[in-house]
């Protein structure tokens, strides 16, 4: 069993819509990792990089506030969660080994 899930949602416009939407995958991944008796969650949100503008503290703050309501529904604290900005492609908030 695993303690925590990285939840990866994507910040570009049009596809957290369609992730977060009634049947949407980040909704399913979300359940099926508390459903899993996953109790921590941290979700990274992705592709910052192409927001408009780059990095928007406003899309970040958007996202944060849908996936939150939702995974209130499904059972996690959305105060226990740590949201985090990151950019794949440029690497950035993320860890190199």
């Amino acid at each position: 069993q695993a303690d925590c899930a990285v939840l990866i949602v994507a910040a570009g416009t049009g596809e957290f819509e369609a992730g977060i939407s009634k049947n949407g995958q980040t909704r399913e991944h979300a359940l099926l990792a508390y459903t899993l008796g996953v109790k921590q969650l941290i979700v990274g949100v992705n592709k910052m990089d192409s927001t408009e503008p780059p990095y928007a503290e406003s899309r970040f703050e958007e996202i944060k506030k849908e996936v939150s309501a939702y995974i209130k529904k499904i059972g996690y604290n959305p105060a226990a969660v740590a949201f985090v900005p990151i950019s794949g492609w440029n690497g950035d908030n993320m860890l190199e080994i």
